[in-house]
């Protein structure tokens, strides 16, 4: 079953009936930037898992794997259909710090950013600055050059850039990905993207990158829910991150070693954790197959996601209220917005808590408030959930 731009703009929005514990079709929910709501079958997995528990105890964990191999392949699509491998974590921070761990930081002390990273990145940084790491933030505007000057501050004690494709604040994609890449390639680094804030919103490709590790998560867009993140690993990776579980010789238990000698095992398993709760992969499995039995891959979603933020752009433009009070943050093409409107206002959060008033969930960083459409909504709850706004502002 697939949809139509036309059913999905629509009133009801032909998705919403498979949304109904989130009851997307009554609420306003303009954080899809965030946390998107949750398809009913994302339920019937979880339910699942806890059956498969019950019914098979320890033995459970052929089945789990049948999920987790669902999750991994379905990230290898998000990402282009990407080679290499891919490990799975509850959250992207463990899967960060296990890249970090396999830097040669005594050697190539130097860490290449931006000042536009998520906390995830940047809180990790600023402390193992604190103890000698050399942190260099280039400043992420204006975002069209980037890349650009990112590359510039390369050089052979650099061990790693780490950089976002799209801007987890201002929502603007990050252009020329690859000239940073290649800058890193050059002199020996390597490179990390954060792609959080592509992965069901901006197609993600690693042309002209493929050596490079990718982050990213289903907690946004994709709807998976918490405890679904994944780390790509580029073909032939001979790393040794030191932070890392028995899951990573998990495969190799059985076999002689020699004593005090730490093995990684073969693909994923080389970034690996441990134990882990696998509802997360469950829930996960059936919202990336109910995403394909509707038609909504990359490109589609794309599509839907210009749509709903210029139709949020024009409305609030079309509302012609007080620059000083709020406005656009950043100009750009309508190419250059990830998945949400990034508005500049002082009191964003006396703008986001009146609009919670009534009944309008939006959410705000500091001076910017943030409106994140999702494909269940249709264009009439867009457009309503702009002109509170209007109604906010002007009371």
């Amino acid at each position: 079953m697939t949809h139509s731009l036309e059913a999905l703009r629509a009133s009801p929005n032909a998705l919403s009936p498979h949304y109904s514990a989130f009851r997307v079709r009554e609420r306003l929910l303009l954080t899809g930037h965030s946390h998107q709501a949750w398809p009913d079958v994302g339920f019937e997995g979880q339910k699942q898992a806890w059956l498969d528990a019950a019914a098979h105890a320890d033995g459970k964990w052929s089945l789990v794997a049948e999920r987790v191999d669902r999750v991994a392949e379905g990230y290898r699509a998000l990402m282009g259909d990407c080679d290499g491998d891919i490990t799975l974590d509850t959250n992207t921070h463990s899967l960060v710090i296990r890249f970090l761990s396999a830097l040669p930081l005594r050697d190539r002390p130097r860490i290449v950013t931006t000042d536009g990273e998520f906390h995830t990145i940047r809180r990790q940084l600023d402390r193992m600055a604190e103890e000698g790491l050399e942190v260099v933030k280039v400043p992420a505007a204006p975002v069209g050059t980037l890349s650009e000057r990112v590359a510039a501050e390369v050089d052979d004690r650099t061990a790693a850039v780490m950089m976002s494709s799209v801007l987890f604040a201002t929502g603007l994609v990050v252009p020329d990905l690859p000239v940073a890449a290649q800058a890193a390639a050059r002199e020996g680094a390597e490179v990390l993207i954060d792609s959080y804030h592509s992965l069901g919103a901006v197609p993600f490709t690693l042309r002209g990158m493929q050596e490079a590790f990718v982050v990213g998560g289903g907690y946004k867009y994709l709807q998976l829910g918490e405890g679904n993140c994944a780390l790509r690993v580029p073909p032939d990776c001979a790393l040794r991150p030191v932070l890392t579980g028995w899951f990573s010789e998990f495969a190799e238990l059985a076999d002689a070693r020699v004593p005090g000698e730490v093995r990684y095992g073969r693909g994923a398993a080389r970034f690996a954790g441990s134990t882990y709760d696998p509802t997360s992969a469950y829930r996960g499995a059936a919202v990336l197959d109910f995403f394909d039995q509707h038609g909504l891959r990359p490109d589609f979603l794309r599509l839907v996601s210009l749509h709903q933020v210029g139709l949020l752009l024009d409305r609030f433009r079309g509302l012609d209220l007080d620059p000083s009070v709020v406005r656009v943050q950043t100009e750009v093409p309508p190419e250059g917005r990830g998945g949400f409107l990034a508005l500049e206002a002082q009191d964003a959060a006396g703008l986001f808590e009146r609009l919670l008033e009534r009944g309008v969930r939006t959410d705000y960083r500091d001076t910017v408030l943030r409106f994140g459409p999702a494909p269940y909504l249709c264009d009439d709850q867009i457009v309503e959930a702009m002109e509170m706004l209007g109604a906010v502002v002007r009371s």
